[in-house]
């Protein structure tokens, strides 16, 4: 039997990330494309999945057995904060839709991506997957984490009453290729990445906010990529899973800007400017589940990806997504 893997949001960070892992895998490995396989990934040129029909309308074109729900409004810290009934609303109504479809279309197995800001805003720490609902989130993240929350509401009412594989992913903070380096909307590392670049370009000083001692863990695209194939042919729990490097992985700020620093070849003058908010020291998850369930998994060194991800900026200046007019 043939099976038709719909991505939506295929153009984004991770779904690039998949279309990448699906076209260099050896060919039937365990991350790879299987002989049996078509991938299609969607984008919002397909259909506005806010719209019922367009995404019924998706559906029925592609008739997909698995789908991988990528497809999300997002934005960062200002974004979300000035347009919480915004990111509640368009995210809830991408999310029932494309939950509902997947039912109705008696797609095999759904897999969502979710979002480590789902988790409440005073927790015990490390964040594990039975702490989603115990506490409201980060008011900063209010609408966009409610509505991701609701998809894992969602996934347990649909395996109740109809028995659909249903289950959705936490990722820590994602990296890669074809990530969203605009200075003013950007993550932390394309932001980091794009000013060393255009410090080291125009001989300018390498000014980075904070003292760099926050600690995160991140993850490579294609990393997670290849843990989304993982689920797809592998997990089939409704319960979400963090999908993460260990605690033990964690890297601060500062670490992260001196391997950006190397990565890039910036040799001018570089430094910290404290007067400016750190944010949250550190909010650490815990991968127990996901290596207890997946036997063993490789993670890419974080250097090695960062000169990765580095290469391709650099390379692709001037169609990446860096705030530029086209």
């Amino acid at each position: 039997m043939s099976n038709v893997i719909l991505v939506t949001g295929g153009s984004g960070l991770v779904g690039k990330a998949l279309q990448h892992v699906i076209e260099t895998e050896p060919v039937g490995s365990r991350f790879g494309k299987q002989p049996n396989e078509t991938w299609i990934f969607a984008t919002s040129a397909d259909g506005d999945l806010r719209d019922p029909a367009q995404t019924l309308k998706l559906f029925e074109k592609y008739k997909p057995t698995h789908v991988i729900h990528l497809a999300a409004l997002v934005g960062g810290l200002f974004k979300n904060m000035k347009y919480k009934l915004t990111f509640l609303r368009d995210n809830i109504l991408i999310n029932d839709n494309v939950l509902h479809v997947s039912h109705t279309q008696k797609t095999t197995k759904l897999i969502s991506c979710l979002s480590t800001c789902v988790f409440p805003d005073k927790v015990e720490y490390p964040l594990d997957e039975d702490k989603i609902h115990s506490g409201p989130p980060h008011e900063s993240n209010f609408g966009y984490a409610h509505a991701k929350r609701m998809v894992d509401v969602q996934n347990h009412a649909y395996k109740e009453e109809f028995g659909c594989n249903f289950t959705s992913a936490i990722p820590t903070n994602i990296f890669g290729p074809y990530d969203n380096y605009d200075l003013e909307d950007a993550h932390v590392i394309p932001a980091l990445v794009h000013k060393c670049y255009l410090a080291k370009k125009n001989g300018t000083p390498f000014i980075v906010s904070g003292t760099g001692k926050p600690l995160r863990q991140f993850i490579f695209s294609w990393d997670l990529a290849k843990l989304f194939i993982w689920m797809l042919r592998e997990y089939d729990d409704v319960e979400p899973i963090i999908l993460s490097v260990g605690e033990d992985e964690e890297v601060s700020i500062k670490e992260v800007t001196d391997a950006i620093v190397k990565a890039v070849g910036f040799e001018g003058e570089y430094s910290f400017d404290t007067s400016r908010a750190d944010g949250q020291f550190r909010k650490p998850a815990s991968n127990k589940k996901l290596l207890e369930r997946i036997g063993g998994f490789q993670f890419t060194p974080f250097e090695q990806a960062l000169d990765i991800i580095v290469k391709w900026f650099v390379e692709n200046y001037d169609t990446a997504r860096t705030g530029k007019k086209a």
